[in-house]
């Protein structure tokens, strides 16, 4: 356990405690996911928080923990629920796109960390979910209208949603006091 302790520079009890916080969080994504506020006809949704408590372990353990927990809550995403069409769509769609909230780990311990941080990992979601609408499902966009402003329409009209309510949320007082107290637990 020693020689862990000295490759890392942490001590065993803190990178499980890191793993256990990112194991709920994934859980938490999880059962949120199926608290749908309003669905989309061809995929997506406006959840209850599911992606903040990815963009948490971001905000609380660095970005490198974040994409991992993202990465594993992706596929996570593709294995109870999956839509195939390709390889590249399954990537871009699972793994990278819910890969790309742990960037909110860019902004740990920065002051409105957190809310910064959740506004760039969804933009980052966005950003994946529209190149897989553009590559993989141009076809679906009206007859006239370009794929990309379709897809970054049809995208941005729940991930928006989704994120302008999780950030109301998040800023009331009471709601952000519990998430710092938690936090001081996690870390």
């Amino acid at each position: 356990m020693s020689q862990i302790n000295s490759v890392t520079g942490r001590s065993a009890s803190s990178a499980v405690k890191k793993l256990v916080f990112s194991a709920m969080g994934i859980a938490l994504a999880m059962v949120t996911s199926y608290i749908k506020v309003w669905e989309m006809p061809m995929g997506g949704s406006v959840t209850l928080l599911s992606m903040l408590f990815i963009c948490l372990i971001g905000n609380w353990f660095g970005v490198g923990y974040g994409l991992l927990t993202g990465v594993g809550y992706g596929f996570l995403q593709f294995i109870v629920d999956p839509y195939m069409m390709s390889i590249p769509q399954v990537l871009f769609d699972y793994p990278l796109a819910f890969g790309a909230l742990g960037l909110s780990g860019l902004f740990k311990g920065r002051k409105y960390g957190l809310n910064v941080g959740y506004v760039v990992g969804v933009v980052g979601r966005f950003v994946f979910s529209t190149l897989s609408g553009v590559f993989f499902f141009a076809a679906y966009a009206p007859e006239g209208m370009n794929p990309w402003v379709y897809s970054s329409l049809y995208q941005g009209s729940y991930l928006g949603v989704e994120g302008i309510i999780t950030l109301v949320i998040i800023s009331i007082p009471p709601v952000a006091k519990a998430l710092d107290t938690v936090k001081r637990q996690a870390i």
